[in-house]
């Protein structure tokens, strides 16, 4: 050694996915540092990749990651930065208790729909074996909610989207719900057979039909962007489903029975008009946790 040349120590640099080095690169530490998310949502996409817990991600932050996990990481976080959602990166979504498989195949699952399951099994309460109808069920969120909710509801789930009824099929054969519910493809209620068991006068129907309306600028905004047009619009007036599930939904249900559906924040006043003309007692709307009239429904004499 060269007199006056520091003694060698051991690097502590690691390498990141392109070579470069840094020190203390290839860590949960110093992946959380990386600028351009907030810290919650590149915990979720590390915990997704690593397949670790919230706590390991703190007990283990010093641990070196492998290259190709820190390429799988910075690969979902590129592509959240780019506006992708969280659910459709990590491919799941917590709903009602019930963490449910999302692709954009299907509308990724949001809290204030938690009101419409919420005030569905208030209404079937001390109902014996209850037949539950779900209008356009997307991943299954609202049916398979329902049927874990009330191991003895006999739910049919009807959508037109082939894709989404995959999604959905998947959801309640992980969730142990297939043999309660049956999914159908259905443009509404046009293949609903009328000589099942499963599918005579229901106790209630329950539907989160498109609603926004054509041309809405927040179709071009935030996750919307990416999630299925046809879930989100009805390319109208974002009443037309609404008013073919509240048409039809009479001749559908018992007598002292109910329709429930949710609708964007400033429709309330109309469906609560599409449900009077349609016959129906004891119309309300009902407001989330934002304070938002986001459920509207009725009951049939």
């Amino acid at each position: 050694m060269t007199p006056g040349t520091p003694e060698a120590r051991p690097s502590h640099r690691t390498k990141t996915a392109d070579g470069a080095a840094g020190a203390d690169a290839a860590t949960v530490a110093a992946l959380l540092r990386e600028p351009g998310l907030p810290p919650m949502e590149s915990r979720i996409l590390l915990s997704h990749v690593l397949g670790w817990t919230r706590t390991q991600l703190i007990t283990r932050d010093r641990e070196p990651l492998a290259p190709e996990t820190v390429a799988a990481y910075r690969t979902l976080h590129a592509r959240r930065v780019a506006g992708e959602p969280i659910a459709y990166l990590t491919g799941t979504r917590e709903f009602f208790g019930l963490t449910l498989n999302v692709s954009p195949s299907v509308l990724i699952p949001r809290p204030e729909t938690e009101l419409l399951v919420e005030l569905a099994l208030a209404r079937i309460e001390g109902r014996r074996a209850p037949r539950v109808l779900d209008l356009g069920t997307g991943s299954g969120a609202i049916a398979l909610a329902i049927a874990h909710g009330r191991a003895d509801a006999q739910v049919v789930a009807l959508d037109r989207s082939a894709h989404a009824l995959a999604v959905a099929r998947d959801n309640a054969r992980r969730l142990g719900l297939d043999d309660r519910v049956r999914f159908l493809e259905s443009d509404w209620y046009s293949a609903l057979p009328a000589d099942s068991s499963w599918t005579a006068p229901f106790d209630i129907i329950v539907s989160n039909p498109p609603y926004i309306v054509a041309g809405d600028e927040h179709l071009s905004q935030g996750d919307l962007r990416f999630e299925p047009v046809d879930a989100l619009t009805d390319h109208a007036d974002g009443l037309a489903a609404l008013r073919i599930i509240v048409a039809g939904a009479p001749s559908r249900l018992l007598p002292d029975s109910w329709l429930l559906c949710e609708h964007g924040y400033h429709q309330a006043a109309d469906v609560r008009a599409l449900c009077v003309a349609a016959g129906f007692q004891d119309v309300t709307s009902e407001r989330d946790l934002a304070g938002i009239e986001r459920t509207t429904g009725g009951r049939r004499v």
